[in-house]
């Protein structure tokens, strides 16, 4: 049994990494059924949405370093000093993202075959930015046509449409009835 893992109300943007310690029966079963993969780390329930179990022998030359940094966000800095340990691991990892917990969850009590690798932050996107200050950003800055010749425009292309219509009403009667 894995020691027991505290987790702050709220938590978002983190990173778990879990080594997978069991056989690979054990760990397709894990993949196949959210309940006993949120049974193993002491859950009621998870979203497997944003838990992946990786066999780490498929990220090839990616890695597990690559596969944080580039697949999941984690700054490059931030695992730097993990890097080499990182790539060398083999098996089956686990990678918990903070989503994939209820906000109510406080604690994990991972199982026996369950290890905390390590914990990480992903890079928060930056949603600011500077007001526009381009003229055609204003509101009302565009041009518009006066609403009398947008309904002029609007009765002809209707007129139109509908002389249309009943010139092929017409051809068809005419063939029906020759």
């Amino acid at each position: 049994m894995s020691d027991t893992l505290d987790i702050a109300p709220g938590e978002t943007h983190v990173v778990r990494l879990f080594r997978l310690d069991m056989s690979p029966e054990q760990v397709r079963f894990l993949r196949d059924d959210p309940a006993a993969l949120a049974d193993i780390l002491g859950l009621d329930q998870i979203d497997p949405a944003h838990a992946d179990i990786i066999r780490l022998d498929d990220l090839e030359e990616l890695g597990l370093s690559g596969y944080l940094v580039d697949g999941i966000g984690v700054d490059a800095g931030e695992i730097a000093s993990d890097r080499a340990r990182l790539d060398a691991m083999e098996g089956h990892v686990l990678v918990l993202l903070s989503r994939a917990l209820d906000d109510s969850v406080t604690r994990l009590t991972p199982g026996s075959g369950v290890t905390l690798v390590a914990t990480y932050r992903q890079v928060a996107t930056d949603w600011s930015a500077k007001p526009m200050q381009s003229d055609s950003a204003r509101p009302g800055s565009g041009t518009r046509a006066a609403p009398r010749k947008e309904r002029a425009r609007s009765r002809r292309i209707g007129g139109a449409i509908f002389a249309a219509v009943m010139v092929v009403l017409v051809l068809i009667i005419l063939a029906v009835i020759w």
